[in-house]
C-alpha cells in the first residue's frame, strides 16, 4: 500500500510541477488541462489514503492527531484547486494550492508513512493492502 500510496505521489508531483511551470510560462490554457489532470489523480487518491491507512492510524490510535492534519491538509487543497474559477483563474491561488500539496507530500513521506510502516499490525495491512498487491 505504502508503494502504491508514493507512486501515486510521484505521478501527482510531476503533474503539479509541470502544472506550476505553465502558470508562470503563461500558459493558462494547458494549465487548466493541467489542473484538471491533478486533480484526476488527487481527488482519488486522497480518498484512498483516507479511507484506507488513514482509517487504519486512526483506529489505532496513535497517529490520531496527526492523521486529523493532513485530513484538513486534504480538504483545504481540495478547496483551493476544485473551487478555482475557470473563466479568471486566480493562478496565485492554484500556485499557493500546489506549495501546501508539495509540502503534504513530503509529511507523508517522509514522516506518516515510515511511521505506520513500523507502528501497524500485520492485519491492518491485510485490511488495506489491495489484492492486486497481495503475492500468491
Amino acid at each position: 500500500m505504502i508503494g502504491q500510496l508514493t507512486r501515486e505521489h510521484v505521478e501527482i508531483q510531476e503533474i503539479a510541477g509541470a502544472l506550476r511551470r505553465s502558470i508562470n510560462d503563461g500558459r493558462h490554457d494547458e494549465s487548466l488541462a493541467l489542473l484538471d489532470a491533478l486533480l484526476t489523480r488527487l481527488v482519488p487518491h486522497t480518498a484512498t489514503e483516507e479511507s484506507g491507512l488513514f482509517a487504519e492510524l486512526r483506529a489505532d490510535g496513535t497517529l490520531a492527531d496527526e492523521v486529523d492534519r493532513l485530513c484538513a491538509e486534504h480538504a483545504d487543497i481540495h478547496e483551493a484547486l476544485l473551487g478555482v474559477n475557470r473563466a479568471v483563474p486566480d493562478w496565485a491561488l492554484v500556485l499557493a494550492a500546489v506549495q501546501r500539496l508539495h509540502r503534504h507530500i513530503d509529511k507523508e513521506e517522509h514522516g506518516l508513512f515510515p511511521a505506520a510502516a513500523i507502528m501497524l499490525p500485520l492485519p491492518a495491512w491485510d485490511r488495506i493492502t489491495p489484492e492486486q498487491l497481495v503475492p500468491e
